[in-house]
């Protein structure tokens, strides 16, 4: 069985749910993990589901992958556009990286139209609700089994 894949959430996203809900919608955080997992189930593989409000702790979370994941997803949140810290950790990973955000972060300010983890990311999914992480999370499955 391989290694679990490693879905990381970053700063706000535990208000999901709550905060903006017409741009994020109603589901809430434990609601995606519960859906993440119950495909994980379907595909045969399992997840390890995180947040963190603070980047350092982000960082941490994907040096333990480096040792235990098989991929990443990663909604990065606000650290998308500012997070040099994360980027330089996403590189230390030699797995597959998938980045997820809920909503179109084009359609969005202009400074959310640069991101960081992109530059690392092997796939970019925004702007389909939370379930651009099952996307996420199928995509990365499929890599793995090539």
């Amino acid at each position: 069985m391989m290694k679990p894949i490693h879905i990381l959430n970053g700063p706000n996203l535990n208000l999901l749910g709550l905060r903006q809900p017409e741009i994020y919608g109603h589901e809430t955080l434990a609601d995606v993990a519960a859906r993440c997992a119950a495909l994980a189930s379907e595909l045969g593989v399992s997840v390890a589901f995180k947040q963190s409000n603070h980047e350092g702790e982000i960082v941490e979370m994907i040096h333990l992958a480096r040792l235990e994941a098989a991929a990443i997803v990663i909604n990065p949140a606000a650290y998308t556009h500012t997070s040099v810290a994360i980027l330089d950790a996403l590189n230390t990973f030699e797995g597959p990286v998938f980045e997820v955000h809920i909503s179109n972060v084009h359609k969005r300010e202009g400074f959310r139209h640069h991101s960081y983890v992109s530059l690392r990311a092997d796939g970019v999914i925004a702007g389909c609700g939370t379930e651009g992480y099952l996307l996420a999370l199928r995509r990365a499955v499929s890599v793995l089994r090539g």
